[in-house]
């Protein structure tokens, strides 16, 4: 499924380029420049990157063959668009990607409160201004980033906040109530050759979205029951939940019928979708004198088993769903306890701390609060979760170490002794204590850790070993304050 990456120690975007030199109307005219829509433009754009074969939506991971081809087809035909899905399935970061479908640089009217074109002006002043100067009408250039506008729907929103209102100032300084002039406009018409996303659409109380009628059908705006022509230029897209999930509210039938195109998101289909997404969003690694910590590839799976499972569980409420927070959450604070373990446990700090399988039981109830459980459930909600990670946690070991021969770990118990980790028992006591393991090296390299191993990675191999072995029964394991003890 897909999202949108926003890492602050990502690649940085390159530079914008420089905008085009012409600022008025004449030179505009004269370098050739010619008027678009925005939809024209998104348009233009999204075919001229499927022709070359660039992405279209870049960091956006699972909805390629699914969601994107509707919203492709969506924004071809000029649609305006709404996206229905449960919570955290990345309906708002696909939206934002949207912004990058319209050109770098475009040019707007010099001082103009809702950035019309200079070849199309559809205010009163800019109408005013390009009868009196002409082709000296200023011009300014707005980069592609300002032309995107977002608001979460809230019951408490009115009418002013998206359209507009009377400005008693202006009233105040002498225009008249019929004068076009005296509005603020809201933040649609300031979204005025952009694009303008409404989150949680059904939260918009009925009466607010009747407003917004005119603006999908008619492209104008009203305000405070005078007539007021001002045609505009925006593509405007909406986020909700299906209608059927949510007791907070509904679309009602007439708006629903204006958006052009209803697309369905999803959470990820398949289990390599659900770690892309993790390795993607998840801030494991920090710049700076700290560095944060590894997250090793079974515990990623691990995390990514158990979020599918805790989907599907009947325990949880589907109608809310669980987001894909809830992996990243998971991830995030399986490498905080590693990072935790290497301060207060005394690892060399010139080692990355390495996440392991003693980890993950420690952030169940941290977790708790990401789902909605059914009413029969009250109660049992970290039972049923502690549950579902010690299946995810099989589930990796079967794929990743079944058939390895672990003889080299099982005959360390052959004479009834034991092996004790835990959350704060460092790697390097971890392997002092389990001393040296014939076929280590074959267990790592079939968890994906190949060459230049650390002591956390082997600590973390052995331990998830460990684990597996223990679920599958062919050890004994005793919990006590904090510390995990293996024996036969």
């Amino acid at each position: 499924m897909d999202y949108n990456r926003q890492h602050p120690q990502a690649t940085q975007p390159p530079q914008a380029t420089p905008h085009p030199q012409a600022a008025t109307l004449g030179e505009l005219r004269a370098s050739g420049h010619a008027y678009l829509t925005v939809k024209q433009e998104i348009r233009r754009n999204l075919l001229a990157r499927m022709r070359s074969g660039e992405d279209r939506f870049p960091g956006i991971v699972g909805f390629g063959q699914t969601v994107l081809p509707h919203v492709e087809r969506a924004l071809v035909a000029g649609h305006d668009i709404i996206l229905l899905g449960e919570r955290g399935q990345g309906k708002t970061r696909l939206i934002r990607t949207l912004g990058g479908l319209l050109d770098e640089w475009t040019p707007a009217v010099a001082g103009c409160e809702i950035n019309d074109h200079p070849y199309a002006p559809a205010c009163a002043s800019c109408k005013r201004r390009a009868a009196e100067l002409g082709n000296a009408l200023p011009v300014t250039w707005r980069h592609r980033d300002e032309r995107y506008g977002e608001k979460l729907a809230t019951p408490d929103t009115s009418v002013g906040d998206l359209i507009g209102d009377i400005d008693p100032v202006k009233v105040a300084e002498g225009r008249t109530l019929g004068d076009p002039e005296t509005i603020h406009y809201g933040l649609v018409p300031r979204t005025n050759r952009g694009i303008f996303c409404l989150n949680e659409l059904p939260d918009l109380a009925e009466r607010i979205q009747v407003a917004l009628l005119n603006v999908l059908e008619e492209r104008d705006i009203g305000v405070r029951g005078y007539a007021l022509r001002l045609p505009l230029d925006v593509v405007l897209v909406a986020s909700a939940n299906p209608e059927d999930y949510t007791n907070r509210g509904r679309i009602i039938t007439p708006l629903k019928d204006r958006f052009g195109a209803e697309v369905r998101t999803h959470y990820p289909v398949t289990l390599t979708d659900e770690l892309e997404l993790i390795a993607q969003e998840a801030e494991v690694a920090w710049d700076g004198a700290d560095p944060g910590a590894e997250l090793p590839a079974h515990i990623t799976e691990i995390i990514a088993r158990f979020t599918r499972l805790v989907r599907e569980s009947p325990a949880a409420d589907a109608r809310s769903g669980v987001s894909a927070r809830f992996a990243i959450t998971a991830a995030e604070a399986a490498a905080a306890a590693a990072v935790r373990r290497g301060a207060l446990a005394g690892d060399s700090r010139d080692e990355t701390p390495v996440a392991r399988v003693c980890d993950l039981p420690g952030i169940v109830p941290t977790l708790r609060g990401k789902i909605e459980f059914e009413v029969s459930e009250e109660g049992r909600e970290e039972e049923i979760l502690t549950h579902l990670l010690r299946r995810a946690t099989a589930d990796t070991f079967r794929a990743r170490l079944g058939g390895a021969d672990l003889t080299g770990i099982l005959d360390k118990f052959a004479e009834g002794e034991t092996i004790t980790s835990g959350e704060l028992v460092s790697a390097s006591e971890l392997l002092r204590r389990v001393g040296e393991v014939p076929g280590l090296a074959k267990i790592m390299q079939r968890l994906g850790m190949d060459g230049g191993e650390s002591p956390g990675q082997a600590a973390a191999a052995v331990e998830f070993a460990l684990e597996g072995l223990y679920l599958l029964r062919r050890l004994s394991k005793e919990t006590d304050n904090g510390l995990t003890i293996y024996g036969n």
